[in-house]
């Protein structure tokens, strides 16, 4: 019996033999081509990731967070998301991908002090809510939202990764 999964990202197909008491897999990894894209060299000496990688036709963007972060004043949790999110935009647009080809988004949320120390939930849906879901970009992503203790920049109440996939057009 062959199982296809949905997760091209990280297998082809499984095959499953045997019966009710043993099962054995046997695991095909998904092929295509790496490309690393680097970040600018300050970036990448500092962090030493890449900004994303290319595996075949499924693009995995690093951790983005909002460019406010480099003002005095780098804002809320909606505001952090909404940049977040706009710099994946521009990411995303180098590669000749959109905000519609995200298949996969994880978004880590600091608990906010005017917020009880809990996550600003409605502040995340409030800035996730002008890119998905929209008029002009009906498509939504498959989604985890955490509370985490800390992000590496103090001042960052969000950060969020995506997985894209460039499809046929």
């Amino acid at each position: 019996m062959q199982l296809d999964l949905v997760l091209p990202h990280l297998l082809n197909s499984v095959f499953l033999a045997g019966g009710p008491s043993m099962a054995l897999a046997v695991v095909f990894p998904a092929r295509g081509q790496i490309v690393r894209i680097p970040f600018p060299p300050a970036i990448a000496k500092k962090y030493r990731i890449s900004e994303g990688v290319w595996v075949g036709k499924t693009l995995y963007l690093s951790g983005t967070l909002s460019p406010s972060l480099d003002t005095p004043t780098p804002g809320n949790t909606e505001t952090q998301t909404a940049g977040a999110l706009g710099a994946i935009k521009g990411a995303l647009k180098k590669q000749k991908l959109t905000m519609g080809d995200i298949v996969m988004m994880h978004a880590y949320l600091v608990g906010d002090p005017a917020n009880g120390g809990k996550m600003d939930f409605d502040g995340f849906m409030a800035g996730y809510a002008g890119f998905f879901g929209t008029k002009t970009q009906p498509n939504m992503p498959a989604r985890s939202t955490y509370q985490v203790v800390a992000l590496a920049e103090p001042t960052a109440l969000v950060e969020i990764e995506v997985i894209a996939v460039k499809s046929k057009k």
